[in-house]
């Protein structure tokens, strides 16, 4: 019985990870693209990556894409989903989280 639970406990804590995954992928890109959006035209892409790697841990590898087109700025994260333990191996499974904001001019 005790194989049982343990290999139980281990699927539920993989299935804690990945939902965790996606949770710090979409927070990633919010922040992203609202720094990118309150930015200078010239420093909005910049901004926008930074944030978006301020909000990550360090376990969590992954990409950032940022971009701005017509008065919308976008930010796409890409991260890995770790096997067990974050920081080790990773799935080769990729989680984005996408966002957008309006462009803010300042006045």
């Amino acid at each position: 019985m005790l194989p049982l639970i343990v290999v139980t406990l281990v699927l539920l804590w993989q299935c804690v990870l990945v939902g965790y995954t996606f949770t710090l992928a979409g927070n990633a890109a919010d922040e992203a693209a609202r720094a990118g959006a309150v930015a200078s035209p010239g420093e909005r892409e910049g901004a926008c990556r930074q944030a978006a790697l301020d909000e990550l841990p360090d376990a969590w590898s992954g990409g950032v894409d940022c971009g701005a087109r017509g008065g919308l700025v976008t930010a796409e994260v890409t991260l890995r989903v770790p096997v067990l333990f974050p920081g080790a191996i990773g799935f080769p499974l990729d989680v984005r989280g996408r966002a957008g904001a309006v462009e803010e001019e300042k006045d």
